[in-house]
């Protein structure tokens, strides 16, 4: 017998076949070597600037930080949309004072108690911002933002409707504040990676927020409460919370590539002097800085011969906040060109001052002139501080983490300062010198870390 050999056709239909195996082949190890590439960063793109995305992280897109741009429509709306949220979380706390006299005098409970609400809604924005800060750097700035708004929203909303203690204190003090926290470390940590050389003057627009919301809401509560109540009154607050917010909302746009791993705090932060000085400092201060924002219309109101009425005390808290745009906007320029700790240090030291001044105030004009003057060392203070502190972040990545635990750590000292300055006017027999010294020191100490920190900045340089 013959050996059988494949006819021509048979062996073309062979080798078409075995060549379309490796052909095949080829194809499957090129579709994974292309694969394992999707799972890398294109250092191309990431030299050039171009859009990147984590992997595994579809829909999520950044900008490449490279170089602070200082400038450009998305840069200054950023600061824009930071004044809303900084008027609406700040602005709102800092107006508390209205709503610590009217539930003075309509609820059955004591100032000392009362002044809880506030401190926990400050409190509970401070130890939010921590966890906020970690998941804006891990790229879900969008979903936080948008969450915050809600919880803030409804907050203020349900406030409205709260006839007792216990409901004000979930929905003032609870549910808002912890709208603020998701809103307010983002929008900061966004908006310092848009500036270095101007980012004085870029904190000093978003600062003034606060100013701004310290001016409308008192103002609303001082012209609607006598005509349409106060669940109305409230009400009109939200609705122009949720209008400014949803603004927002749209012009934040983070520019920082998501970090793929990390923990909500860093450690190791602690370990640099100056970072560990000044959050401790930055805690000081903050244990003295909003007591007059709480207690000064109550002061007017119980202390001052003759006394205040609830509504001319409510012009006290317009002068205090309504000056702290002049706080927020001249210091920060002035702070373009010396630093922020260099500025942050003496207007510390002004406010420190001017508290353990007040006990002489004794007549309402010497009021209006202390508050004029406090007002505009408080609200540098507040604007600053943020500045100051990424000043000492090298690495824009860290900027939310490391923001995230400063306002954490000041989360235990705005909760307990009001009860604690409460309590301290209650067993003096309801005068305000122990209060108003405690504070006073307090400010002092704050300024005095904040210029060692300085210091050791120096010293590393």
């Amino acid at each position: 017998m013959g050996v059988l050999h494949p006819t021509s056709s048979h062996g073309d239909r062979v080798n078409s076949l075995c060549g379309k195996d490796v052909q095949d082949q080829d194809d499957l190890i090129r579709q994974c070597s292309d694969r394992e590439k999707s799972k890398q960063w294109d250092s191309s793109d990431i030299e050039n600037g171009q859009t990147s995305k984590l992997p595994g992280d579809d829909g999520v897109k950044f900008q490449d930080p490279g170089e602070h741009p200082d400038g450009g429509f998305w840069a200054w709306a950023s600061a824009i949309a930071g004044h809303f949220v900084m008027m609406n979380s700040w602005g709102y706390n800092s107006s508390f004072g209205v709503f610590q006299t009217y539930y003075t005098a309509h609820l059955d409970n004591p100032a000392s108690q009362i002044a809880w609400i506030g401190s926990v809604q400050v409190s509970v924005l401070f130890f939010v911002g921590a966890f906020a800060g970690r998941l804006t750097d891990a790229g879900h700035f969008h979903i936080t933002f948008a969450v915050g708004t809600f919880f803030t929203c409804l907050g203020v909303f349900m406030t409205s409707l709260s006839t007792v203690y216990w409901q004000i204190l979930l929905s003032q003090g609870i549910c808002t504040g912890l709208g603020n926290g998701l809103l307010f470390t983002p929008a900061l940590a966004v908006v310092s990676t848009y500036f270095k050389r101007r980012r004085a003057l870029a904190f000093g627009i978003t600062a003034t927020g606060c100013a701004s919301g310290g001016l409308i809401f008192p103002s609303m509560a001082r012209q609607l409460l006598s005509r349409i109540g106060f669940g109305w009154t409230v009400r009109a607050m939200g609705l122009g919370q949720l209008v400014t917010l949803c603004l927002a909302n749209f012009l934040l746009r983070p520019r920082v590539l998501p970090k793929r791993s990390g923990s909500v705090v860093a450690l190791a932060s602690f370990r640099e002097k100056p970072y560990a000085c000044f959050a401790i400092g930055v805690f000081l201060t903050f244990w003295g800085l909003y007591f007059p924002y709480y207690y000064l219309a109550s002061f007017a109101v119980s202390q001052l011969d003759p006394p205040f009425s609830y509504t001319d005390s409510l012009n006290l808290l317009l002068v205090v906040n309504g000056v702290g745009m002049i706080g927020r906007s001249v210091p920060n320029a002035i702070a373009h060109r010396f630093g922020c700790i260099a500025v942050l240090i003496p207007v510390t030291l002004t406010a420190g001052i001017c508290m353990l001044a007040w006990p002489a105030v004794s007549t309402a004009g010497g009021l209006y002139g202390w508050a004029s003057i406090y007002g505009i060392a408080a609200g540098a203070i507040q604007s600053l501080f943020p500045p100051a502190l990424t000043d000492l972040t090298t690495d824009v990545q860290k900027t939310g983490v490391r923001m995230g635990m400063v306002f954490t750590i000041n989360s235990i000292a705005t909760l307990t300062r009001p009860p604690i300055a409460g309590t301290i006017i209650r067993k003096s027999g309801g005068h305000y010198l122990g209060a108003q010294v405690f504070a006073g020191v307090s400010l002092l100490l704050g300024g005095s870390l904040a210029l060692v920190a300085r210091y050791l900045k120096g010293v590393h340089r």
